[in-house]
């Protein structure tokens, strides 16, 4: 079968190296795709907003299946009109994919439904902000209410920290993403994240990982789209899994189709892990990255089959996912200046980087000539294996170690809190 991947980074990266291990892919194209991709794709220059191009290369190149990585092409309605033109997709509808593009449609579904999450309000008066906050205290968390690339999320330590934070959302930072704006009650607790696959009724477990949100070591700096993470995440264990699944998961699963907006792909769970048990922080509506990195190092079954099974409708007559029970862990290697101005145009020699079966996922890159360069932002994720987080580790900072890239820099401690675990 011929399958069309949409997107251009470390996430569609991955999902083309699996793809293409899959025996039942006879062709797999990417729109754009990048340099790391063009080794297990053909990447095709189409205009994803268009939709009326895209539909027509499915047509022309007998796409039998088009698999959506970004959040932005799910939310423009692109599986919509694809779905509608006869071609099916792994991803959700438009309407669907609000459990992303909508942190206050989200905040509102669990409040009806009694699904575990923080307690919120959501405003588009700034002084209606500033009067909850003043009511709730600090710290306190305030939201984007729409995407905003990983960024639009800050922990506010005082009002005061919270209050600018509301002027700056409402004031258009983060553009439409910042229209409304959600407040929330700070959680304490562990942070991990829950993977589950979807065809619009039935909903089976994937994986379990964490991410590391902050920029530099320690957790200190701002919030990044993700500088590295590991999977599984041992501080979700059989038991807590069920229980997400039970309160958080299926519930939604459940709300959604009977609400008239089916979902279906993947539905992934950003949870904290709290003394109350696990609430949900938020949904994405689709693989996150770089976590999607770690969850196909470990995917030993066949994921055209998977994501197949989850466009037609048919999950329920499949066995549940098969992963390996090695941890992997991907470290990001971004451009200096990111999160804010990233330097772009830095040359990259990837040595001997896989030598030791380490897989380098290309985010940011570009081929100038024969030479690779950074096109800004979180550029390679250096993912690796082991029986152990403490092994994965090493076999991942040896990669990295390998790889000569003078304009930029990576987390040195990722998986740290898990090494430390192992080591009791």
């Amino acid at each position: 079968m011929n399958v069309l991947l949409i997107g251009s980074g470390g996430r569609e990266h991955a999902l083309a190296w699996a793809l293409s291990a899959s025996p039942l892919a006879s062709k797999i194209y990417c729109a754009p795709g990048n340099g790391g991709i063009a080794d297990v794709a053909e990447c095709v220059e189409i205009a994803v907003g268009d939709h009326t191009s895209v539909i027509r290369f499915c047509k022309d190149n007998r796409i039998d299946l088009v698999v959506v990585g970004p959040e932005a092409p799910l939310v423009a309605g692109l599986v919509d009109d694809l779905t509608t033109a006869g071609i099916k997709c792994f991803g959700p509808t438009q309407a669907a994919a609000q459990l992303e593009a909508s942190k206050g449609f989200t905040k509102d579904l669990c409040a009806g439904w009694d699904i575990p999450t923080a307690a919120y309000g959501r405003f588009s008066d700034a002084a209606a902000a500033k009067a909850f906050i003043a009511e709730k205290g600090a710290p306190i968390v305030v939201k984007a209410d729409g995407l905003a690339a990983g960024k639009g999320v800050i922990i506010a330590m005082t009002t005061g920290e919270a209050d600018t934070a509301i002027d700056a959302i409402l004031g258009g930072r983060f553009g439409a993403a910042g229209a409304e704006v959600v407040v929330e009650e700070f959680l304490e607790g562990e942070e991990a994240s829950f993977f589950a696959l979807c065809d619009g009724t039935h909903v089976l477990p994937l994986a379990t990982a964490q991410d590391h949100k902050r920029v530099f070591d320690n957790d200190e700096g701002p919030n990044t789209g993700g500088m590295g993470a590991y999977s599984p995440a041992p501080v979700l264990s059989e038991a807590l899994q069920a229980q997400v699944m039970r309160e958080i998961v299926e519930p939604t699963v459940r709300t959604m189709a009977a609400e008239g907006t089916p979902y279906s792909g993947v539905l992934y769970a950003g949870l904290m892990l709290t003394k109350d048990g696990p609430q949900l922080i938020e949904y994405n509506a689709r693989f996150g990255d770089p976590e999607c990195q770690v969850l196909m190092m470990r995917l030993e079954s066949d994921l055209v089959e998977l994501m197949q099974a989850c466009a037609q409708g048919r999950l329920g007559d499949i066995a549940e996912p098969v992963l390996s029970s090695d941890f992997a862990l991907t470290v990001v290697m971004a451009a200096d200046g990111y999160p804010g101005t990233p330097k772009k145009g830095g040359t990259i020699d990837l040595g001997e980087a896989e030598a030791a079966g380490a897989k380098v996922f290309h985010a940011g890159t570009a081929l100038k000539g024969e030479t690779l360069t950074s096109s800004g932002g979180r550029v390679l994720n250096v993912t690796a294996r082991g029986a152990s987080a403490t092994e994965a580790q090493a076999k991942a900072y040896e990669a990295v170690d390998a790889i000569t890239f003078p304009d930029g820099f990576c987390r040195r401690d990722i998986g740290q809190r898990e090494v430390r675990r192992e080591r009791g």
